[in-house]
């Protein structure tokens, strides 16, 4: 078997035609501003990976998502990490389904159409707690009106819906709950404007995305049991795991394209390409084994707990392969191909998502000492 053979594999099953799509492209092309690549996911039926066959999607379980994802980053990083968030949002949809909701309905449209979910949830936001709405809203008699800003918002410009978390008044009364809403892209009321200017990930469309006052009928509004206090209920924490795991999958493969030129060099030692190898295949063990756990424990906390545990080991075993890998491909590989520094600054991207590891070190040491997990 050849190293990534079994991601790109599960990547055609799953997708077809997609890689190969990718691998024709030069990586600079894929990961500029006005890429293709969101089409060429979206007309491989992308939307409906992880939407299951009686909602006439691909049925991809969460191995197989994470090692398509890892497929995907190892052609177009800024790809990996977009459709990442759309997965996210997919994610919780699916939960809410399964208890009965209306929600099957909407997954079926979006696996038909088909339809990309872009996630207005208050990730970048570095004063605040990641459960803390970017967004606003009150009630009015025929829905819920939002106003607010995300940024910055990956699918913004391809985004057929948008999901937002808001805050509104408790069911029982007092104190308020924060709740789900989904906005169509199309609503006037939603604009995008320009926001990222890092050359990297400039294929994600992480651009801004404005909410001006939209009216969000009530069955596209979805309560949760998350209070203002910030501990999770079951479809936040499943939201919350899915996250973790399909965005390490999607870093760990930018990591892996550049493992993979190394591999292909005969002038280096055997030794040292084999050390690089062990360093990424032993972080998606380490993933894969979250993601073995996700059809019973994905509601858990402590599968939670132990996805951010597994994500910080992914970060410091990233951090070790891509310098050496960089110094192995040579001076002349870095100042001749712009792949080579491209990826290289691409796979930081992975310690920019929420939870960081400095916010979340006191809440995981006081769980790991039996506290209730806390997202901050």
């Amino acid at each position: 078997m050849r190293f990534l053979e079994r991601e790109r594999l599960e990547l055609d099953r799953f997708l077809p035609g997609l890689d190969d799509a990718l691998a024709s492209i030069p990586l600079g092309q894929l990961e500029c501003v006005g890429t293709n690549s969101i089409d060429l996911f979206r007309q491989a039926g992308g939307p409906g990976l992880v939407i299951p066959p009686e909602f006439r999607g691909k049925g991809a379980d969460a191995l197989a998502a994470v090692r398509v994802q890892r497929a995907i980053g190892s052609r177009s990083p800024s790809l990996a990490v977009a459709t990442t968030m759309h997965h996210f949002s997919i994610s919780s949809l699916l939960l809410l389904a399964d208890r009965g909701g209306k929600e099957w309905l909407l997954l079926e449209a979006i696996s038909t159409k088909p339809m990309l979910v872009a996630s207005g949830f208050a990730e970048g936001r570095p004063d605040g707690k990641i459960l803390v709405p970017a967004m606003t809203a009150t009630v009015a008699e025929e829905g819920v009106r939002v106003t607010g800003v995300k940024r910055p918002c990956s699918l913004a410009r391809s985004m057929d819906l948008l999901t937002a978390s808001v805050f509104l008044p408790a069911a029982g009364g007092e104190g308020q709950q924060l709740a789900v809403v989904l906005i169509p892209a199309a609503d006037p009321a939603v604009t995008v404007t320009p926001f990222w200017s890092s050359f990297a990930l400039a294929g994600a469309e992480s651009d801004q995305v404005n909410v001006d006052n939209a009216l969000v009928p009530n069955d596209l509004v979805v309560r949760t049991g998350v209070t203002e206090a910030g501990e999770l209920d079951e479809v936040q924490t499943a939201g919350f795991v899915w996250f973790e795991l399909l965005m390490m999958g999607s870093y760990l493969g930018a990591a892996s394209a550049l493992v993979e030129r190394v591999l292909e060099l005969d002038r280096v030692v055997e030794s040292e390409r084999l050390r690089l190898v062990t360093g990424v295949e032993g972080a998606m063990a380490a993933i894969e084994n979250i993601a073995r756990q996700i059809p019973e424990r994905q509601c858990s906390r402590d599968l939670l707990a132990e996805a951010l545990l597994v994500r910080y080991a992914v970060q410091d075993a990233i951090a070790a392969v891509v310098p050496r890998a960089v110094e192995l491909l040579g001076g002349l590989n870095f100042m001749a191909a712009d792949d080579v520094g491209y990826l290289a600054a691409a796979v930081h991207g992975l310690g920019f998502h929420p939870p960081a590891r400095t916010k979340m070190a006191g809440p995981l040491t006081r769980f790991l000492s039996g506290d209730s997990l806390e997202i901050v």
